[in-house]
């Protein structure tokens, strides 16, 4: 028996006893037809004036039935494809004499009315093979039983038929405007303005109209079935029936489906496919599709440059839930505009800004033939990552937090290209030398721990004594001290941790002491200061910073103290 799977399916009158009866538009009789749920288990009947959604396993045929009861019968019947191609035909056969008019005697079985009525080869009207939604419109088509014969070869699939003697009054799908296509009114990089011309539909006959928009980067849909189907994360065969004013859910449990509780949900999928056996879930496909009530215009944002994208419009007749597609159009994002290369000139520092999550480049191309090459990178705030390329081959790819020196072999005529890529937490600021001479070095070199420690045993009411690591490299430090509120944390300390600020930016005031020391044993590379001449009870800032032979300075981590209150 062949089953019809669909949110429709309650349209479906029932075949008992008496003679066969096919879909009517009697209200009254529909009402009284569909109380009783044991009627519905013949599901090759296409109801008139509804859309029916079902399934077809590949390489297994499907057939369908109605019955048109007078000549010169306006008709129209409507085939939607969702993931798949089809095949499929509808043929016309005259009716047995006992299924035509009122009838009379005692009624046939069904099965043996079926047998009699298919026995004979139909008249074909009208044949298509593809993934289009296909469209067979007659002003006056003549009485007799139809059938709709559905095939597919490529694989499982899905798909939607609508039938209707009364084409002119229904109007279930929304209409296409005179000039059905998108227009790509504006093109960025991140960004593209699509508009189109409103459905008559909405406009005219004022029915409610919204529009949906689908993106991907693969190809143009034909029917808003086929973009559900690909949103899937399985391979589900049809929604979930949704409640609506004209239908009602229906129990799918006998067909070997789970209950969905979730079915008033948009795209809401049975998770199930050939009777109850599971499918593997699929990963998310690049596809986005979002419903912009009635507005005839939209940006569509965060795109990424340079790429090619479709776009689907599909307008949606809310009070059907059926839905007509406009001719989809294309358009490729623009490129990321191109990076201005700063030059750099050896041995002289320079301050390079990188926006947050952004990139800069710099080239460095040696005048003179070189042995060795040195970058020395002092990252003021969070880590940046740093790539060097020698004539375009990768010699260097590194995070750098702090100061560090990285020395290259040279090559003669080389020329270097740097990319600097900042931080996601926020902007980047860094300093940067690139040199052929070995002995040139801006930048003081630094101990591993840069932290200030400070000895809670020897803190006064006046005084906090601190130490801090050196180098064996000779060189000036400089510490100061700045009173903050109790409320100061370590939050804001974070956020002032900018190491390329020199001492040139602090008042004299704060100004404590500068002296030179260093090491030649590396493990006792350490000095101490007491800072007196403190207020009780109060907090204060300090910080060290570490002055090199070029005159750039360093700040070690800034440490926050407190004198003791009472002594």
């Amino acid at each position: 028996m062949l089953l019809l799977h669909c949110p429709l399916l309650l349209l479906l009158l029932p075949l008992g006893s008496r003679p066969q009866k096919f879909p009517t538009r009697d209200e009254e009789l529909f009402q009284m037809q569909i109380r009783d749920k044991a009627f519905f288990h013949d599901s090759s009947v296409i109801p008139d004036g509804a859309e029916i959604s079902s399934y077809l396993f590949r390489d297994t045929p499907k057939r369908y039935f109605f019955v048109v009861e007078e000549d010169n019968t306006p008709l129209a019947v409507t085939v939607t494809p969702c993931d798949a191609p089809l095949e499929w035909k509808l043929s016309v056969q005259e009716l047995p004499e006992e299924a035509s008019g009122e009838g009379s005697g005692d009624p046939e079985p069904l099965e043996q009315q079926k047998q009699q009525i298919t026995s004979e080869e139909g008249t074909e009207l009208f044949s298509y093979k593809g993934n289009d939604v296909e469209y067979f419109v007659s002003s006056s088509s003549p009485s007799g039983l139809y059938q709709l014969d559905l095939l597919s070869t490529e694989k499982d699939t899905h798909f939607k038929v609508y039938a209707t003697t009364t084409p002119e009054s229904d109007q279930p799908y929304p209409e296409l405007p005179y000039d059905p296509r998108i227009d790509v009114t504006s093109l960025g990089r991140t960004t593209v303005t699509l508009a189109w011309k409103p459905s008559p539909t909405a406009s005219l006959l004022k029915q409610p109209i919204q529009y949906c928009i689908v993106i991907n980067k693969e190809h143009n849909f034909k029917s808003l079935c086929a973009v559900e189907a690909k949103l899937s994360s399985d391979d589900a065969f049809m929604m979930a029936p949704k409640p609506g004013l004209d239908f009602s859910p229906f129990d799918f449990a006998h067909f070997g489906f789970p209950v969905d509780n979730n079915s008033g949900k948009e795209r809401g999928f049975l998770k199930s496919s050939k009777f109850g056996r599971q499918t593997p879930s699929k990963p998310r496909v690049d596809l986005h599709k979002v419903c912009i009530g009635n507005k005839n215009i939209f940006t569509v944002s965060d795109l990424k440059p340079d790429t090619q994208y479709y776009f689907d419009m599909f307008a949606v007749n809310t009070n059907t839930n059926m839905s007509t597609a406009y001719v989809g159009t294309f358009a490729r994002t623009k490129e990321e505009a191109k990076q201005k290369t700063v030059e750099l000139k050896d041995g002289k520092v320079t301050d390079v800004f990188i926006k947050r999550k952004g990139a800069k480049f710099l080239r460095f191309a040696p005048v003179s033939s070189h042995q060795k090459v040195t970058f020395s990178i002092h990252s003021c705030l969070d880590a940046v990552q740093i790539q060097v390329r020698r004539d375009g081959k990768l010699l260097l790819s590194q995070s750098v937090e702090g100061v560090r020196q990285f020395q290259l072999r040279g090559k003669a005529k080389a020329k270097y290209l740097i990319r600097l890529k900042g931080s996601k937490k926020g902007a980047s600021m860094l300093k940067i030398l690139a040199t052929t001479r070995p002995n040139k070095q801006s930048f003081p070199s630094l101990p591993e721990d840069t932290r200030i420690k400070a000895f809670d045993k020897l803190r006064t009411c006046s005084s906090v004594t601190v130490a801090w690591l050196g180098t064996q490299e000779r060189n000036k430090f400089c510490i100061y001290k700045r009173e903050v509120d109790d409320s100061y944390n370590e939050e804001q300390k974070r956020r002032e941790q900018n190491q390329c600020l020199g001492p040139d930016t602090r008042k004299k005031s704060e100004k404590v002491l500068c002296k030179y020391f260093h090491s030649q044993n590396i493990q006792k590379a350490v000095t101490t200061e007491t800072i007196r001449g403190l207020q009780p009870g109060k907090s204060y800032l300090l910080d060290v910073y570490v002055i090199g032979h070029g005159g750039h300075s360093v700040k070690y981590q800034s440490k926050l103290v407190k004198t003791r209150k009472f002594c």
